[in-house]
């Protein structure tokens, strides 16, 4: 179970476990018969009976389509529909021949999805486990106001370790449920930096979440790395007189 240091209002801080938030009811899916259902990965295709191998084999679409009324190039006996067991990921060029050395680009998009920069990926260290404390920001955020703003990905739960970590967190959980709000949590002296969950992984930003319920509590940090905003408003303009004129 991974360990983060986080601080609350007064500054003191903690060491706290962190563990995933599951289910309290166990499911269990049946056929019509009472047997257990499992899951099964089946293969679609080939990749060279795909709609870019059959463009490149046939010409257009049109005659794509023509040899699919006629026969069924997409379809391979022998091993579409094939049950997969144990499976790898794997790299494909423009000409589907494996690539071993792979490099990874971070493409940063406008809101009209252009592409505004394009750079190399760096694997960026985690930050949540480090000696620097996940400190009590003071920025609180309504929960309605919450759900409506950001997209949450992923969630953990904070928990005890001792008797003095339970009182800490519990103090946190009630604090947070009496102002009924979600507080932002960043990484970094001034608490400004993204949370990095594993070397390589994605940025979140992190909104902590506290219940209660007599002596137990519930703190929850859900993370996000989409913001929903609203489309700027474009006003029509009424056309100039020489524009109208040329118009006529």
């Amino acid at each position: 179970m991974p360990e983060i240091n986080i601080a609350n209002s007064t500054g003191r801080d903690a060491v706290v476990a962190l563990e995933s938030v599951g289910s309290p009811f166990k499911v269990r899916w049946v056929d019509e018969q009472g047997r257990q259902v499992e899951s099964a990965r089946l293969l679609k295709g080939p990749i060279d009976r795909d709609l870019s191998a059959l463009v490149a084999q046939f010409g257009e679409l049109p005659n794509v389509g023509k040899a699919l009324l006629e026969g069924d190039p997409e379809i391979d006996l022998e091993n579409s529909g094939r049950l997969l067991r144990e499976t790898s990921r794997v790299y494909v060029d423009a000409n589907r021949q494996i690539v071993h050395r792979v490099q990874f680009w971070e493409i940063v998009r406008n809101p009209d999805g252009t592409q505004r920069e394009r750079r190399p990926r760096k694997l960026i260290d985690p930050n949540l486990a480090g000696d620097q404390p996940l400190r009590w920001t003071g920025v609180y955020i309504k929960r309605e106001q919450a759900c409506r703003k950001f997209v949450f990905s992923s969630k953990v739960q904070l928990h005890h370790t001792n008797g003095l970590t339970y009182d800490f967190l519990y103090g946190m959980a009630k604090e947070l449920e009496a102002k009924d709000c979600l507080m932002l949590l960043g990484a970094g002296p001034k608490s400004k930096e993204p949370l990095i969950l594993r070397r390589g992984g994605s940025p979140y930003r992190g909104f902590l979440e506290g219940r209660t319920q007599g002596d137990k509590y519930l703190l929850v940090l859900h993370f996000s790395d989409l913001e929903l905003k609203a489309p700027a408003v474009v006003e029509a303009t009424a056309p100039s007189a020489s524009s109208a004129e040329a118009a006529q």
